[in-house]
C-alpha cells in the first residue's frame, strides 16, 4: 500500500511561554498534534501522521504544517505556516529538514520546525517507470530517432539528462543523481541510485546490470551506427550526466575590446519649427563630438540635406550607451550661441537594434528641455545609421523623393512607442553602500595617525548617476567604508525615454581626480514591461553587487576599465542598496518644475529588513583537480582562493566594518562565534559547529605534465574550501532564473540537435524539432506551478511582484504558443519554425536575467607568491542549492571543468587564450541550515578528513579535505584522425600543426605534419595508468573531459597555439562488451575555438577503457607494437577509421589572377598543385604569367579512396607554386576546399525536365548540382514572371508586347503565396485616361500625354526606380501581412480570441497596409474626391534596378568557373577572420567534379563526348580574347565625406589592366550624392586585363586626391557565364529613341546561338506571331516601327520574348541577365568592413571578333531646365493690426510683402508698403519676378553658389521648390514686425480660394484632404491663400489673407515677353486704388495733417480753437483793462 509519512519533531525560535498545537494538512486531510504544554522556545511534539493514499504522489502535490498558540478558552492563534512541495519527496522517497515558518502576511519569521517525511510506494521503491506526461527525448548522439516523444517506449518515460549525446548507448539512467536535466524533476523514470541506499545503510546497492543492458540496447536500436554529427557546441556534452557540468568552451571575454562604428546621420529637413521668423541651424551631436548644419534664414521649415559622419573606435557597451541627440538653434553665429528651440535624444543602442540598424526618412520630434510643459516644438527630419565592422546597410532606394512625408506616420520612434510621449520624473535612489575597499594607500594614514591619533577609512566615495546624457551626482561622505546617503538624484525625461540603460557609480572623490570604484547598470526594459498589463520603471530597494578590478589599492590600477564597467570584473567592490521609481507628470499642473536639470533631495532612511531577512549561507567547494597549470607560474607553490562578496578573501577584502554588525564581515570574529555556540541549544550545535571559514587551500608545489603545462598532485587527497556569509535571504529571485535559464539551456540544445540534423542532412528533423517544442511547452507550464507557490517571501520588492507577473504571463503564453507551433511542424517549414523558436529563446534568457541582484558571485582566485594570477568567476545562481531540482543551479552539487584566465585586459587576445590552470571544481551554496546534503553530488568513495579542532569534534563540520580510498585505473585511446579549416599560423599562410591531448594529469602529443591547414594525423594515442578516483559506476557516467589543443610548431621559438576543444571518452568498464552499438566508437567532429572565434574542426574519437585484475591483457587489442615511446605511430584502428571508395576528381585548370609578388620577386612560371587525402595532380606549368596566365591543359584528373560518408571527406588543397631557376620551388598561396559536396556530380534524372533540378550538361558547360550554381533569383522578386512548373505550354496573351509593362505578377519568393499586383495593365490605364480626358472639361484634372521625343534614359531609370520602390513596398506589405497571418493563426489556435475577431483584424491589417501605401498615391492621385488611385504611368520601357551587385543575384557567376582565393601569411586574429582580404596573394580560377568509380556509361556514350575534357565539355577555349569594355556609371550616394566641410568633390577613376581613366576635371563640387551620368571605352584583353575597378576619388585642390572608396568586378567570370552577363537583354525591342537595342547582335542571332549551344533545336517561327523553342511555345507582336513611324515585318520580338523567358526552357534554360542598374557598395582598404557610400553602374561586354557595338548610350545627367515664376500681389486682406496709429491710437498696420523661392539671402523681394491700414486690407499690385532653373524628373531647383568667399568654386545645391510669401508691419525706427507666412510647394499646393471670405485656415489645415494643383501643369493660377503664424500656445492663427497670382514661363517664353519687377516697364501694373489715408506722415505733413487729424478731431479742433479763441479774449482782456482802468481814472 503506498502511504506518505511525516514524522513531526520540533517546532524551535518560539515567542513568549504557552501551550503550542500543530496542524498538518495533505491532500486536504488534516491531522492535529498533541498539545505542547508550557514550552519556551523550543516545542518538542515528536508524533508521526501517516496518510495512506491511492494515487501515486505528484511531484507538485503541497504539504501545509501550521502551528497555533492553544488557548482552552478563545480560538488558537496562528504562529505560522509552513508549506513545500513534494516533488523531491516523490523522487527520493525521504526527506529531512528545518526550514522557517511564514506568518500572515507573507514575511519569514524566525520560528522553525524541523520534520521528516517518508514515501512508501507500492512496490517498496521510489521511482518506478511511470507513465507521467513529463517526457524527455532520448535523443542518440544525432537527436536521430525514429520515433517521437509521445509514443516513447510504448509511453515509459525516460529521464536522460541534458545529455543530447550518447546518453543511451549504454550509460544508462540508474547511475543519474537528480539534479542536472532541467526537467530533472520529471525524470520519473530514476531509478533508485546506490547513493541514496547507502546513505542510510552501508551496504552497497547491487544493480540488475542486464535489465539494464537490455533497456539500453531496446532504445538504441533505432540508432543509425553509422551517425556522425558535424562539428558543433554539443558535441562536448554527449554524455554529460548529473554529477558534471558542462564546460563553457569560449574563453575570451569578448566585451571590452574596441571596435570600428561608423554612424552616418542625414539632416534633410525640418518642419514647424516654433517661433516667429527664425535662422534655425540643426546640431548633431553624438557623445562629445558635434557637427552643425549651415543656417538657413528666416524660415520654419528650413531645408538642409546635409550628411554627417561619425567615426568610432570603441567596445560595443560604450557605443550603445552613447547619446544621439538633434538640437535646433536659433540664429547661432560665431559670436552668440544662439536660443535652444528644441532637442532630441535617443541611443545608439536604439537604432542598432532597429532592423537594418538604421531609420530612414523619419521626423524626430523637438521638445525644450527647460520647459517640459511646451509640447512639441518641431520636426525633424533625419537618417540615422549606425554601422558595425561586417554589417552592411542597405539603403532604401534614393531616387527622387516626391512623396510628400506624412509626419505622424514616420516619427523616429522605434516599433511600439506612442508617437505623444509624455515627461516623467525618473527617481534613483540611493541608501548606502557597504564593503568598499580601500582607494588610498596605507602610508598617508599611519601619518595621519600618528600625527592626529585616529585611524580613518580610506576612501571618499560618492555615487554618479548617468543617463540619457545627464549626470546626478550625491554627497561625498568622507572616510567611510559604509557610506550611508539616503539621497535621490531625480532626472525628468520623455517616457518611454530612447536611452535603455542608466549608469550607477560608486566614485571615490580624491583632490586630483575621481576614479570609479564600481559601476553597474540598469537595463531598463528589464525593470518595465511595456504591455498592456505591464508595469512602469521600478526597482527594488535592492542591493547592487558591483565587481571590478582587485581590491588591493595601486596608484594606476591596470585594470581601471573593469571599474568603469567594461569587460568582466574580477573581483568583487562593493554593493550598494538604491531603489528606482518612475512617475509621469501631469504637464498642465501648476506647481510643476519645467525645467529638465538633475536634481538631489535628501530621503528617508529605510529599515534594515526591506531588503530581505538576513540568514546565513554556506558556500563549500572541493577542488578535484588542478591540471594545465601555465609553466610560467609552474615554479613557485600554489594555492587556490574561494570568495563570496568579502567574504573568504584574505589579502585585500578585509575592510572593518565600522560599526560592529552582527553580519561578520570576516571569519576572524571568534569570540562571537563561540559566543553563539556557548548559548546554542544541543539542536543546534551541530548546525553552527564550524568556527572558522576556510576559504585557501594548502599551498602546493606544481608537479610537471610536459613542456608547456604543470599540474597540483591532488591524488587520493582533494583540498576543500568552505565559507560561512550572511546575505538577505533573496533565493527566490536566483531559483525563477535558474528555472528559465535551464528551460533555455535544454531548448538551445534542442535546438543545435535540429540545426544539425538539417545540416548532416539526417532524416526526420521535424520529429526531433516536435520534441523540443513539447519540452518547451512542458517546462513552460512547470515554471508556472513552480513560480506560483512560492510568493511569500520577506523583502520582495514591487519590482520582483510585477516580473513574476510578467514571467508567468510570458512562460504561459509560450507554451501555448509552443503547443500551437508543435502541431504546424511539417517536413518543408522546419527551417521556419526553429527561426521562430530562436525568438523563443532570446525571450527566455532576456527573462532569466534578474536585475536585482542578491548573492554576489563567488571568485576563484589562483595565488602564487601571495599575488592573485588568475581567476574565474562563478555566479552564485549557478551554484546556488534548492530542494526543488529546477531551482536548483546548474552546476551546484557538480564537477565542473573551471578554466582560470587571467584578469582584465591581460585575458586579451594570445595571452587569454592559453590557460593559466584547469580546475575540476565542485562547488555548492545555500542556507546554513539546508547544508547536510552538501557533499551529495561529489563523486562517492571518499573519506572526510576534518580540521584538527581542541574542541569537541562535531559532526557537522565540513571537512578540509577528502580522502578517495577508490581508485580506477583505466587506459585512453585517442583516435585523432585529422583536423580541417585550421588557423593559419604561419607567414606562409599555412601552418604546422600537431594536437597535445590532456586528460586527468597526463598529456601526449600528435606528430608533427608541415605545411597544411588539414592535417590527417590517422594517429592513435595511448594513455596507460590513467588513475580516476570514485566508484566504477559513477565514472562510467561521469568521465572529467578530455581536452585537445593544436599549435603550430616553430622551428624556433615554443609552438603558437592554433586552437583548443574540449572531448568526452566513450567508457567501457571492464565487465561490459567491446561491441556494437556504443564500440568501437564513430569518429565525431568538434569544433576547435581560439578565444571566441572558430578555428576549425577537429576529427576524432575518444575511448576509455577499464583495466580489470586481469590488466590491459583483456582490453580490445592493438593493432601494432604497444610500447608507444619508441614504436611507430599506432594508425587509428580499421573498426573507426571510415570505410573508403574509390572517387575520381576532375580539376579544370582555367588560369591564375593577380597573383602578388614573393618576396619582391614577381611570380613568373606558377604551378597549381591539386592534393587530396594524399594523391593529387599537377597542373601544366604556366611559361610567362605576364604574357598569359591561363593554362595550356584545361582537364586533368586523379583517382582517390574517401571516406563513403560524404560529411568526413578530406579537405582539397589547392597550392601555387613558381618555379624558379635551379629548380627551386617557391609557395606562392594556398586554399583548403573544406567541403567538396558542392563539386560532387550526380547523374541527370532522366525523368525531371526542369533546369533546376537536372545536373544536365546546361548549355554546354558542365554543371555542379550542388555548386549554388543556379542563381538564387530564379523565382526570386527580380524575375518579371512567374515560374511555371516545367511541361506546360506558355502563351503569352499580350498582343502588342511593345507597350507591355512590366508584368503585372510579381512573385515575391519561392515559399509565399502571395502575389501582388503591382501595375495596372494597359488597357486598364487606357479606360482610365478615357475617363480623364472626360473630366478635363470640369476643369478638375488636366492630363501630360508624354511626348516620345521628351523621353530619355533618365526617364526609363526614374520609372524603374519607381518601379523596384513600389515592389518593395509591395513586398514589404505582403510579408507584414504573412506575419500578421501567421501571428493570428497562432493566436486563434491558442484559443486567444473567436474566428470572426480574426477576420475582421485580419482586415484591418490591410487597411493599415493600405493606408501606408496608398498615402503617398492620394496626394497624386488622379481623381479629385481623394479616393485611392494609383496613378497612370507613362508607358516608359523600364530596366532592373538591382539594389544590390549582380554578382549576388547570380552566384558570382560561378556557374561552371569557380573563383579560389589564394592565401599566404599569417590570419589575422581580429575578431572573426575580418582581415583575411589582407592574406589573399591571388586567385585561381578553374573548377573541380568528383564522382565515384565507375561512372554510368549513358554519358559517355553521349554525342559529342569528347574524353580528354571529362566532365567539363564544350567549355570555351580560354585564349587570350580582345573585348571592348564600356562601363556607365550613373550616379554615387551616401559617399564618406572627404574634406573638413563634410562634403567631398567626387570623380570617378577607371582601372582595367593597365588602362586608367581619371575623370578628373569633371569633378562635382561639394556633393555627396552626385550624378555622374558618364561613360568609359576601354578595350581589354581576357585573362591579362579582367578585374575592373571603379574608383570614386575626393578633388582637392592642394595636395593628393583622397580615395573614398572603389569596387572590383571580375569580368570575366562575367563574360564566360551562361547567364549572358555581357550585355542585358532590355524587355523591349526598338531601333531607335530612348529605348534603342544596344547588342551587336540581334535578339534572334542570340537565341540562335543559345540554342546551338545547348543542343536543343533552332527556333522554329510561325505565322501569327508564334515561336517554337523545345516544344514551348511563345507568341508575342510581329511588327516594328522605324524613326519615320513605318511599319515593318519583324520576328525580333519573339525572339527576345522567348530570351527574357529563358529560364523557362527544359534543361538548358536559365535566368538570362537583363537590362539593369546595379548597386555596389564603395569599399576603403583602411576602413575595413564599412560601406563608404554605395554606386550604380553597369558593365556591358562586346568581343572585338564581333559585329562593332552602336556608341554608347547618353546618360549625361538632365539639364535643368530654365523657368521664370512671376508672382503678382494684387491685394491682402484681414491682416492682423499690429501698431497703434501715432496721435491717434487707433489699431492699424503698414503693410508690405515679402516673397523668395531659392532661399532668403538669394532672392527675396518687397513690395511698397501700404501704409496706415486700419482693416488689414492692403493694396499692391506688384510683381515680382524668380528667375530658376529646375530638375522636372527630381522636382527640384537646383542652384550654384559660392558656399563663402574662400570656397573655389561654386557648388551645387538641390532644393524642393517652395515659394515662401511672408506678410510684414513696416517700423521706421525699430525691427519690422513679422506677422505671418504661408509657403506653397510649387508641386503640390492648395487652389487659391476665389474670394476672400472663403480663404481661410483649412486650406493649410487640410491639406491632405484638399485637391492640389502643380504650377509646372497650371501655368498659371489667381487666387486667396491664407497667411499663418503661430500663437503663444503653439496654435496656428490665421494672420492675414493675400491675393495673388502665380505665372510660370520657361526662359525662352520669358524673353519674348519680358516683364518689369514691382510696377515698372515692361508691362506695367497700374498703380493700386490706395485710400487716401495710406501715405507717410513725415513726407507729407500737410496731408497727414488733413487726413488723419482733420478727418477724425474736426469738431475737437473747432471747439478748441473756440475755446483758444475766447482764452486770448479773456486774456487780452484781463492783460489791458489795468492800462484802461488807470487812464480812466487818471482821465488821461
Amino acid at each position: 500500500m503506498m502511504s506518505l509519512m511525516v514524522h513531526l519533531k520540533t517546532v524551535a525560535h518560539l515567542r513568549g511561554k504557552g501551550d503550542r498545537i500543530a496542524k498538518v494538512t495533505f491532500r486536504g486531510l488534516p491531522f492535529f498534534s498533541r498539545v505542547a504544554e508550557n514550552c519556551e522556545e523550543v516545542a518538542n511534539f515528536n508524533e508521526t501522521f501517516r496518510w495512506p493514499i491511492a494515487s501515486r504522489l505528484d511531484g507538485n502535490e503541497m504539504l501545509e504544517i501550521q502551528v497555533y498558540n492553544y488557548s482552552k478558552v478563545f480560538s488558537n492563534r496562528l504562529v505560522g505556516t509552513f508549506s513545500m512541495v513534494l516533488q523531491k519527496v516523490a523522487e527520493e522517497g525521504h526527506l529531512e529538514l528545518t526550514d522557517t515558518l511564514i506568518d500572515d502576511n507573507n514575511t519569514s519569521i524566525k520560528t522553525s520546525v524541523t520534520i521528516e517525511i517518508r514515501y512508501q510506494s507500492m512496490d517498496g521503491t521510489v521511482g518506478v517507470w511511470s507513465d507521467g506526461e513529463f517526457l524527455d527525448v532520448p535523443d542518440d548522439r544525432d537527436g536521430m530517432f525514429a520515433f517521437e516523444t509521445d509514443s516513447l517506449l510504448s509511453g515509459q518515460s525516460h529521464g536522460s539528462g541534458t545529455s543530447p549525446g550518447r546518453s543511451l548507448q549504454g550509460s544508462i539512467p540508474t547511475f543519474r543523481k537528480a539534479g542536472k536535466g532541467v526537467f530533472s524533476a520529471m525524470k520519473l523514470g530514476k531509478i533508485k541510485s546506490s547513493r541514496d541506499d547507502h546513505r542510510k545503510s552501508d551496504e552497497p546497492a547491487v544493480l540488475d546490470m542486464e535489465d539494464l543492458d537490455r533497456r539500453a540496447m531496446r532504445l538504441a536500436g533505432a540508432m543509425d551506427p553509422d551517425t556522425i554529427s558535424l562539428a558543433s557546441v554539443t558535441a562536448v556534452t554527449t554524455n554529460v550526466s548529473n554529477k558534471r557540468s558542462k564546460p563553457d568552451i569560449k574563453m575570451e571575454p569578448s566585451s571590452g575590446r574596441p571596435v570600428d562604428y561608423q554612424i552616418s546621420i542625414t539632416v534633410i529637413e525640418a518642419r514647424q519649427l516654433i517661433g516667429l521668423n527664425m535662422d534655425p541651424v540643426v546640431c548633431v551631436e553624438i557623445g562629445d563630438d558635434k557637427k552643425y548644419t549651415s543656417m538657413k534664414e528666416s524660415t520654419n521649415c528650413p531645408y538642409y540635406n546635409e550628411y554627417f559622419v561619425f567615426d568610432f573606435h570603441v567596445p560595443p557597451d560604450v557605443m550603445f550607451d552613447k547619446i544621439i541627440k538633434l538640437s535646433v538653434i536659433h540664429s547661432k553665429n560665431l559670436l552668440r550661441s544662439g536660443t535652444l528651440v528644441g532637442t532630441f535624444k535617443m541611443d545608439v543602442g536604439t537604432v542598432y537594434s532597429q532592423p537594418e540598424h538604421q531609420f530612414y526618412h523619419k521626423w524626430a520630434i523637438m521638445s525644450d528641455p527647460d520647459d517640459i510643459t511646451a509640447g512639441c516644438k518641431g520636426y525633424i527630419k533625419c537618417d540615422i545609421a549606425v554601422v558595425g565592422k561586417g554589417d552592411n546597410i542597405k539603403t532604401p532606394h534614393k531616387a527622387n523623393e516626391t512623396d510628400e512625408d506624412d509626419i505622424e506616420g514616420n516619427l523616429l520612434l522605434p516599433e511600439g512607442i506612442p508617437a505623444e510621449r509624455q515627461w516623467a520624473r525618473f527617481y534613483v535612489r540611493i541608501y548606502r553602500a557597504e564593503g568598499l575597499p580601500k582607494m588610498n594607500t596605507s602610508i598617508m594614514a599611519n601619518v595621519k595617525k600618528a600625527f592626529i591619533g585616529e585611524n580613518r577609512d580610506l576612501v571618499d566615495p560618492y555615487v554618479q548617476v548617468q543617463f540619457a546624457g545627464q549626470k546626478g551626482k550625491t554627497s561625498v561622505q568622507k572616510s567611510s567604508y559604509e557610506p550611508i546617503w539616503n539621497e535621490q538624484v531625480i532626472f525628468t525625461e520623455l517616457f518611454p525615454p530612447l536611452c535603455k540603460r542608466m549608469k550607477v557609480q560608486i566614485r571615490d572623490s580624491d583632490k586630483v581626480n575621481d576614479v570609479a570604484i564600481g559601476t553597474h547598470f540598469i537595463d531598463l526594459r528589464k525593470i518595465s514591461n511595456d504591455g498592456d498589463k505591464g508595469f512602469l520603471p521600478t526597482l527594488g530597494p535592492a542591493w547592487a553587487n558591483m565587481y571590478g578590478s582587485t581590491r588591493q589599492y595601486t596608484l594606476m590600477d591596470e585594470h581601471q576599465d573593469l571599474n568603469e564597467g567594461l569587460g568582466e570584473g574580477v573581483s568583487f567592490r562593493s554593493r550598494l542598496l538604491l531603489s528606482i521609481a518612475v512617475e509621469i507628470l501631469d504637464t498642465t499642473s501648476p506647481e510643476i518644475i519645467s525645467s529638465t536639470d538633475v536634481q538631489i533631495e535628501n530621503v528617508s532612511n529605510i529599515s534594515e529588513s526591506a531588503t530581505g531577512k538576513m540568514d546565513e549561507f554556506f558556500l563549500f567547494g572541493a577542488f578535484l583537480e588542478a591540471t594545465m597549470i601555465d609553466r610560467k607560474i609552474g615554479d613557485k607553490a600554489i594555492s587556490f582562493e574561494i570568495t563570496i562578496g568579502n567574504y573568504g578573501n584574505q589579502i585585500d577584502g578585509v575592510s572593518k566594518p565600522s560599526s560592529t554588525k552582527k553580519k561578520k564581515k570576516d571569519g576572524d570574529n571568534e569570540e562571537e562565534e563561540n559566543e553563539l555556540i556557548q548559548n546554542s541549544s544541543e539542536d543546534e550545535a551541530d548546525e553552527d559547529g564550524d568556527l572558522v571559514s576556510v576559504s585557501t587551500t594548502p599551498l602546493m608545489k606544481p608537479v610537471i605534465t610536459d613542456r608547456n603545462y604543470f599540474h597540483l598532485p591532488y591524488f587520493e587527497k582533494k583540498p576543500c574550501v568552505y565559507i560561512k556569509s550572511w546575505w538577505q535571504d533573496q533565493r527566490r529571485r536566483l531559483y525563477n532564473s535558474n528555472m528559465m535559464d535551464k528551460i533555455a539551456d535544454k531548448l538551445e540544445e534542442g535546438l543545435n540537435d535540429v540545426q544539425e540534423i538539417i545540416k548532416t542532412e539526417k532524416a526526420f528533423p521535424e520529429r526531433r524539432l516536435r520534441g523540443v517544442l513539447e519540452e518547451l511547452s512542458v517546462g513552460c507550464s512547470r515554471f508556472v506551478t513552480l513560480a506560483n507557490k512560492d510568493v511569500n517571501q520577506a523583502g520582495r520588492t514591487k519590482l520582483d511582484r510585477e516580473r513574476l507577473k510578467s514571467c508567468m504571463r510570458e512562460m504561459d503564453s509560450m507554451a501555448q504558443q509552443t503547443r500551437q507551433i508543435r502541431t504546424q511542424v511539417k517536413k518543408n517549414t522546419v527551417k521556419e519554425k526553429v527561426k521562430l523558436v530562436q525568438n523563443f529563446l532570446q525571450k527566455l534568457r532576456f527573462l532569466a536575467d534578474e536585475p536585482q541582484h542578491s548573492i554576489p558571485d563567488v571568485f576563484v582566485w589562483m595565488m602564487s607568491n601571495n599575488k592573485r594570477i588568475a581567476y574565474a568567476r562563478v555566479p552564485s545562481k549557478d551554484i546556488l542549492y534548492s530542494i526543488v531540482d529546477e531551482e536548483t543551479g546548474k552546476d551546484c552539487g557538480k564537477v565542473k571543468a573551471v578554466f582560470l584566465k587571467l584578469p582584465g585586459k591581460k585575458g586579451f587576445g594570445h595571452a587569454g587564450w592559453t590557460v593559466q590552470a584547469k580546475l575540476e571544481l565542485y562547488l555548492w551554496l545555500g542556507l546554513n541550515k539546508q547544508r547536510k546534503d552538501f557533499l551529495k553530488g561529489l563523486p562517492n568513495g571518499f573519506e572526510e578528513v576534518k580540521a584538527i579542532n581542541t574542541g569537541p569534534v562535531l559532526q557537522s563540520i565540513p571537512p578540509v579535505s577528502l580522502v578517495y580510498d577508490m581508485k580506477q585505473v583505466f587506459q585512453l585511446r585517442a583516435h585523432m584522425y585529422q583536423a580541417r579549416s585550421l588557423f593559419a599560423a604561419d607567414s606562409s599562410g599555412l601552418s604546422d600543426p600537431f594536437a597535445r591531448v590532456f586528460f586527468s594529469t597526463h598529456s601526449q602529443v600528435t606528430e608533427v605534419l608541415s605545411e597544411t591547414l588539414c592535417p590527417t594525423w590517422d594517429q592513435l594515442l595511448v594513455f596507460d595508468n590513467v588513475e580516476l578516483f570514485g566508484e566504477a559506476s559513477e565514472l562510467r557516467d561521469d568521465p572529467p573531459i578530455i581536452v585537445v589543443e593544436i599549435y603550430d610548431q616553430d622551428t624556433v621559438g615554443k609552438a603558437e597555439f592554433i586552437g583548443r576543444t574540449f572531448a568526452k571518452p566513450t567508457i567501457k568498464m571492464c565487465d561490459e562488451h567491446y561491441g556494437p552499438p556504443r564500440f568501437p566508437p564513430q569518429l565525431e567532429y568538434y569544433q576547435v575555438y581560439r578565444g571566441n572565434c572558430t578555428a576549425g574542426e577537429l576529427l576524432a574519437a575518444f575511448e576509455l577503457l577499464q583495466v580489470g585484475q586481469g590488466g590491459r591483457a583483456d582490453l580490445p587489442p592493438l593493432e601494432g607494437p604497444t610500447d608507444s615511446e619508441h614504436g611507430p605511430i599506432l594508425p587509428v584502428p580499421l573498426g573507426i577509421r571510415p570505410v573508403l571508395s574509390r572517387y575520381r576528381i576532375e580539376v579544370l585548370f582555367w588560369g591564375l589572377r593577380d597573383l602578388k609578388r614573393i618576396n619582391l620577386a614577381q611570380v613568373d612560371r606558377p604551378r597549381v598543385d591539386i592534393e587530396c587525402a594524399g594523391r593529387g595532380v599537377q597542373s601544366v606549368l604556366i611559361q610567362n604569367y605576364k604574357k598569359n596566365p591561363n593554362f595550356s591543359t584545361l582537364v586533368k584528373w586523379f583517382e582517390v579512396d574517401l571516406p563513403e560518408n560524404e560529411l568526413l571527406h578530406p579537405p582539397l588543397n589547392i597550392r601555387v607554386v613558381d618555379c624558379r631557376a635551379f629548380g627551386r620551388y617557391i609557395l606562392v598561396g594556398s586554399h583548403a576546399v573544406t567541403s567538396l559536396r558542392r563539386f560532387i556530380y550526380s547523374t541527370p534524372d532522366k525523368t525531371s525536365n526542369n533546369w533546376a533540378t537536372a545536373a544536365k550538361l546546361m548549355n554546354g558547360y558542365m554543371v555542379l548540382t550542388n555548386g549554388g550554381s543556379q542563381p538564387r533569383s530564379s523565382p526570386s522578386l527580380s524575375s518579371r514572371t512567374f515560374s511555371r512548373p516545367a511541361g506546360d505550354i506558355l502563351v503569352n496573351v499580350d498582343a502588342d508586347p511593345s507597350i507591355r509593362k512590366m508584368d503585372t505578377v510579381v512573385k515575391l519568393d519561392a515559399t509565399s503565396d502571395a502575389v501582388v499586383k503591382v501595375d495596372m495593365t494597359e488597357e486598364e490605364s487606357d479606360k482610365d485616361k478615357k475617363k480623364k480626358k472626360k473630366k478635363k472639361k470640369g476643369g478638375v484634372e488636366e492630363e501630360d500625354e508624354t511626348d516620345e521625343r521628351m523621353l530619355d534614359w533618365w526617364s526609363k531609370y526614374f520609372a524603374s526606380i519607381e518601379t523596384l520602390k513600389e515592389t518593395l513596398r509591395a513586398q514589404e506589405a505582403a510579408q507584414a501581412e504573412a506575419e500578421e497571418r501567421e501571428d493570428l493563426e497562432i493566436a486563434a489556435e491558442a484559443g486567444d480570441f473567436k474566428p470572426d475577431d480574426l477576420l475582421l483584424k485580419g482586415s484591418k491589417t490591410k487597411e493599415k497596409n493600405k493606408e501606408k501605401k496608398g498615402f503617398k498615391d492620394k496626394k497624386k492621385g488622379p481623381t479629385a474626391d481623394g479616393t485611392e488611385k494609383k496613378p497612370v504611368k507613362a508607358k516608359v520601357d523600364e530596366l532592373l534596378v538591382y539594389n544590390k551587385e549582380l554578382e549576388s543575384e547570380y552566384g558570382n557567376f560561378e556557374d561552371w568557373l569557380h573563383t579560389f582565393n589564394l592565401y599566404r601569411g599569417k590570419a589575422g586574429d581580429d575578431d572573426e577572420h575580418a582581415l583575411d582580404d589582407d592574406r589573399i596573394v591571388g586567385r585561381f580560377k578553374g573548377s573541380l567534379c568528383m564522382y565515384k568509380l565507375p561512372l554510368s556509361e549513358e554519358i559517355t556514350r553521349e554525342a559529342g563526348f569528347d574524353p580528354n575534357m571529362g566532365m567539363f565539355q564544350s567549355i570555351p577555349h580560354n585564349d587570350p580574347i580582345n573585348v571592348l569594355v564600356r562601363v556607365y556609371v550613373v550616379r554615387a550616394t551616401d559617399l564618406h565625406p572627404a574634406d573638413i566641410n563634410g562634403k567631398a568633390d567626387p570623380y570617378v577613376v577607371i582601372k582595367l589592366g593597365k588602362t586608367e581613366v581619371k575623370d578628373k576635371e569633371n569633378y562635382i563640387s561639394k556633393q555627396l550624392n552626385p550624378v555622374f551620368g558618364k561613360s568609359f571605352d576601354i578595350e581589354a584583353t581576357f585573362p591579362m586585363e579582367s578585374m575592373l575597378t571603379v574608383s570614386v576619388y575626393d578633388w582637392d585642390l592642394v595636395g593628393t586626391d583622397d580615395l573614398i572608396g572603389e569596387t572590383k568586378i571580375d569580368l570575366e567570370n562575367r563574360f564566360y557565364s551562361k547567364y549572358r552577363a555581357t550585355c542585358g537583354i532590355s524587355s523591349n525591342y526598338s531601333v531607335h529613341g530612348y529605348n534603342v537595342w544596344r547588342d551587336p547582335l540581334k535578339p534572334t542571332q542570340i537565341l540562335a546561338k543559345l540554342c546551338k549551344d545547348g543542343k536543343t533545336d533552332a527556333p522554329q517561327y510561325g505565322p501569327g506571331g508564334k515561336v517554337k523553342v523545345a516544344n514551348r511555345i511563345f507568341t508575342g507582336a510581329t511588327e516594328i516601327e522605324d524613326e519615320n513611324g513605318l511599319k515593318k515585318q519583324t520576328e525580333e520580338h519573339l525572339a527576345l520574348t522567348v530570351l527574357n523567358h529563358w529560364e523557362e526552357i527544359p534543361r538548358v534554360g536559365c535566368k538570362l541577365v537583363p537590362e539593369h542598374v546595379e548597386t555596389r557598395p564603395l569599399l576603403n582598404v583602411d576602413k575595413p568592413g564599412i560601406e563608404q557610400g554605395r554606386i550604380e553602374m553597369w558593365v556591358d561586354m562586346f568581343s572585338m571578333d564581333m559585329p562593332a557595338p552602336g556608341p554608347a548610350i547618353e546618360i549625361s545627367p538632365r539639364k535643368p531646365k530654365s523657368f521664370e515664376l512671376r508672382v503678382v500681389i494684387w491685394n491682402t486682406d484681414d491682416v492682423i493690426l499690429e501698431d497703434d496709429a501715432f496721435m491717434t491710437g487707433e489699431k492699424m498696420s503698414d503693410i508690405y510683402v515679402r516673397g523668395w523661392l531659392k532661399g532668403q539671402q538669394e532672392d527675396k523681394q518687397d513690395t511698397d508698403v501700404h501704409y496706415h491700414s486700419l482693416t488689414g486690407e492692403g493694396n499692391f499690385n506688384w510683381r515680382f519676378v524668380y528667375p530658376f532653373d529646375y530638375l522636372m524628373a527630381e522636382e527640384k531647383i537646383v542652384i550654384s553658389k559660392k558656399e563663402s568667399m574662400f570656397s573655389w568654386d561654386e557648388t551645387e545645391y538641390k532644393i524642393p521648390p517652395r515659394l515662401t510669401l511672408q506678410v510684414w508691419d513696416a517700423d521706421h525706427f525699430s525691427a519690422d514686425d513679422f506677422l505671418g507666412a504661408i509657403e506653397l510647394d510649387l508641386n503640390r499646393f492648395p487652389r487659391g480660394a476665389k474670394t476672400a471670405k472663403q480663404c481661410s485656415l483649412n486650406m493649410i489645415r487640410n491639406e491632405h484632404e484638399l485637391p492640389t494643383i502643380s504650377i509646372f501643369k497650371q501655368k498659371r493660377v489667381k487666387g486667396w491663400w491664407p497667411f499663418v503664424a503661430r500663437d503663444e500656445n503653439d496654435e496656428m492663427e490665421l494672420t492675414g489673407k493675400v491675393e495673388a497670382e502665380l505665372h510660370l514661363v520657361t526662359a525662352e517664353e520669358a524673353e519674348k515677353s519680358p516683364v518689369g519687377l514691382g510696377r515698372n516697364e515692361p508691362d506695367p501694373l497700374e498703380k493700386p486704388n490706395r485710400p487716401d489715408t495710406s501715405l507717410m506722415w513725415f513726407l507729407s505733413p500737410l496731408k497727414s495733417i488733413r487726413y488723419f487729424i482733420w478727418h477724425n478731431y474736426r469738431w475737437l479742433i473747432l471747439k478748441v480753437l473756440g475755446l483758444v479763441l475766447l482764452l486770448l479774449m479773456l486774456g487780452l482782456f484781463l492783460y489791458s483793462i489795468p492800462g484802461y482802468l488807470v487812464k480812466k481814472i487818471l482821465g488821461v
